[in-house]
């Protein structure tokens, strides 16, 4: 994990990835959020967890991508297979160095919430709910994405798949309004986003909610853990 998380500090897509997310959170919090006439800070700060929520899935994406497709890709694998960890060490170990990179850059997006309090009072409960919707739904995106990288051999490959999978569970709800009972309720249930994001971005937390992201995240590292030890001996 240390070695992942100094590879993301030493290396400058790390810095152009947070870069991007805060320039692109920042542009749609004026437009979408403060540049929206009077409302209530209530619904700014909702409309905030809103837009940072699509830049959140794609940096999630495009830090996983490199985890093990670089390795791969450098002819690195080899020496980090007959390391002495086990397969489900590297991908906890890479999938966690990833993750508080993303925490880090989540994190710093704080000021964006407390600019509403210039001209309006927020909760700490709703901002403190907010931000756990925003780490669980990044790290299930993460964890889908480490699943995707433990798939390929090219990191473009790691990141189409990735995006594929992400895109498709995030258009699981309205699949879902097109089906019919009971497979209808069984398809929404398994949105990564419509059902199960709304009630952070409102401050309402729902211990359903919580469990979902959670078993998200830990069915694509079980996979990803599988599929490395599938290849280990090939």
């Amino acid at each position: 994990m240390r070695r992942e998380l100094g590879a993301y500090l030493r290396s400058p897509i790390g810095y152009i990835i947070a870069a991007a997310v805060l320039f692109i959170d920042g542009i749609l919090f004026e437009g979408r959020a403060l540049g929206a006439g009077k409302r209530l800070s209530a619904d700014v700060l909702r409309e905030f967890f809103y837009v940072s929520s699509g830049t959140t899935l794609i940096a999630a994406v495009a830090l996983s991508i490199r985890l093990i497709a670089e390795e791969r890709q450098n002819q690195t694998i080899v020496l980090l297979n007959t390391s002495p960890v086990r397969d489900v060490e590297i991908v906890i170990g890479k999938f966690l160095s990833a993750f508080l990179f993303l925490a880090a850059i989540i994190l710093a997006s704080i000021y964006m919430p407390l600019l509403i309090m210039v001209r309006g009072k927020i909760s700490s409960g709703h901002v403190a709910v907010g931000y756990l919707g925003l780490l669980l739904l990044g790290g299930a995106a993460l964890a889908i994405g480490t699943f995707a990288t433990s798939l390929a051999r090219h990191q473009l490959v790691a990141a189409s798949v990735g995006a594929t999978l992400v895109g498709a569970m995030v258009l699981l709800w309205p699949l879902s309004k097109q089906l019919d009972p009971p497979l209808k309720s069984v398809v929404a249930s398994l949105d990564l986003f419509a059902r199960h994001y709304p009630p952070f971005m409102s401050g309402v937390l729902h211990l359903r909610d919580v469990v979902f992201y959670l078993a998200v995240t830990y069915f694509f590292l079980l996979l990803a853990t599988k599929t490395m030890e599938a290849k280990r001996w090939q």
